[in-house]
């Protein structure tokens, strides 16, 4: 079985800025990120993100697309795999789902796809939502503060 790292997306990987971030101009990594996940051989690396603008219609799936490229390529450009990206554009004011966070349905997808073994494995978020979705799949968890350098947290990684 695989061991993984799953990482929320805004503010842990890119800055949280308090709004939306969909644009390229607006997404910015968070410091410390690549550093740290370069501590942490055998791993897999694995973005769980709400993004619940497509449902409002400020932003489209395309949109998305974009900043997950780019999150891709900057991972390879400092010898990381990004090994995928799981993303809800639902929105709990325009209906339910079972993806979005603190559901747990993109966790239970990436977990059997890949073979995951959540003992071994931590979620990295910023927010309560994040951290019930990982104990909802038996994931060990870590909160940090929006934007917080990863670098001060991976020492609780076993």
């Amino acid at each position: 079985m695989n061991k993984a790292i799953f990482l929320d997306r805004d503010g842990v990987v890119n800055k949280e800025r308090g709004e939306y971030t969909w644009r390229l101009s607006d997404f910015e990594f968070n410091n410390g990120l690549f550093e740290a996940l370069k501590k942490l051989t055998n791993y897999l690396f694995i973005v769980i993100t709400n993004q619940g603008g497509i449902a409002k219609g400020l932003y489209t799936h395309t949109d998305v697309a974009k900043t997950n490229a780019l999150m891709l390529k900057t991972f390879a450009d400092n010898n990381l795999q990004l090994t995928d990206i799981y993303y809800c554009p639902h929105h709990t004011d325009y209906g339910k789902c079972l993806c979005r966070k603190p559901n747990s349905l993109m966790l239970e997808r990436a977990i059997a796809k890949y073979n995951i073994d959540v003992k071994k494995s931590y979620f990295i978020g910023d927010t309560q939502r994040d951290i019930d979705a990982g104990k909802n799949v038996g994931l060990n968890t870590i909160k940090i503060h929006p934007n917080d350098n990863l670098l001060d947290y991976i020492n609780k990684i076993k």
